[in-house]
């Protein structure tokens, strides 16, 4: 990182941790609140659903099982979106399970699809594979808000990630996100950085494409970090729910306490920019 980028980190990044209740207030209105569990049943999502609309605002978004779209878009007013995943968590290569998938999604009344890539495929050089599996899903999917899953933690470095950022762009993604939240390593800031990288450097996609960062961000102090880095190389008028999103579950009770005022500690976490 360049002494010039360095300080404009740092400078959203104080931004941000200096005024909590703005972080929280926008980690709210920006957030997916996510259940997917592989024993979820339709109680676990009225519970969701009732979190979604809560005593400080409503969320952007619910993501769930696509077994279980149809019963969250039953339970949420229009202005919540619902979204759903597929080929999901494995980003396998079967292509016919993933428009399936996205098909049960569009046919249950969900506006977002949340695909995982094949990166497996991308790390071996397989890169037709996992084109094909984007188009294929992009085409069942016209219509909804579709966001790309690279798991970047199982990407062996930036250059792989920049790779399967710009062939989700080139696919018509409409959202680029960083993990499953299922593997060892979720978001970080530095697989973030090339992400939203790739969404400014490309013409078609630097004033539409969004960001979502999902995995491991538990804290308004853990959203500041990517909410700073949003505002810096997108600028400020993409921290809005149309192009950022935070994939989380678990921050919503820290965002609460900050909005009720039981705690202003918005420092993420060390090293993280």
């Amino acid at each position: 990182m360049n002494t010039s980028t360095s300080l404009a980190t740092h400078a959203q990044m104080n931004k941000w941790q200096g005024n909590p209740l703005a972080t929280a207030r926008l980690a709210l209105a920006c957030l997916d609140l996510t259940s997917l569990n592989a024993q979820d049943t339709q109680a676990d999502i009225d519970a969701l659903c009732a979190r979604a609309q809560g005593p400080f605002g409503p969320v952007a978004a619910v993501c769930v099982w696509p077994r279980l779209a149809a019963h969250a878009r039953k339970q949420l007013p229009d202005h919540i979106a619902v979204a759903a995943v597929a080929n999901f968590p494995d980003g396998g290569t079967d292509i016919e399970r993933a428009v399936r998938e996205t098909g049960e999604i569009v046919q249950s009344g969900a506006q977002e699809v949340d695909l995982v890539m094949p990166y497996a495929q991308l790390l071996s050089g397989n890169d037709a594979l996992a084109a094909s599996l984007l188009a294929a899903v992009r085409k069942a999917s016209q219509g909804l808000r579709l966001k790309v899953i690279l798991e970047t933690g199982s990407l062996a470095g930036g250059a792989h990630i920049l790779r399967a950022s710009r062939m989700s762009l080139d696919a018509g993604a409409d959202f680029l996100k960083t993990s499953t939240g299922k593997t060892k390593i979720s978001a970080t800031a530095e697989a973030a950085r090339i992400m939203l990288g790739a969404i400014a450097t490309n013409p078609d996609a630097a004033q539409r494409v969004g960001f979502k960062p999902s995995g491991g961000i538990r804290t308004v102090g853990d959203a500041a970090v990517y909410i700073a880095l949003v505002e810096e190389i997108l600028g400020a008028a993409a921290l809005r729910p149309q192009r950022f999103r935070i994939g989380a579950s678990s921050i919503l009770t820290d965002i609460e306490a900050v909005l009720s005022g039981q705690t202003v500690d918005v420092a993420g976490p060390a090293g993280s920019y």
